[in-house]
């Protein structure tokens, strides 16, 4: 049984959001208004080359991060 997971296994490519529009899509906003949120360094995004990228598991994990925020405020 091999455990070394090959770094471009399928499932990790599922995971990546390559490109702004990409990211847009994910979180159901307009492009312009995620490239504002990249632009304030208010999404946990990186870059390839000159490409924003990000991963769904941690834009969840940010998205569920902000809503704890809010409720917890709300309490």
């Amino acid at each position: 049984m091999n455990i070394n997971k090959d770094a471009t296994a399928p499932e990790d490519d599922a995971d990546l959001l390559y490109g702004v529009p990409a990211i847009a899509g994910f979180l159901k906003v307009r492009p312009r208004q995620a490239y504002h949120l990249v632009d304030k360094g208010g999404l946990p995004t990186f870059r390839l080359t000159s490409t924003v990228c990000a991963r769904r598991s941690t834009l969840k994990a940010w998205l569920a991060a902000r809503e704890a925020e809010a409720l917890k405020g709300a309490a």
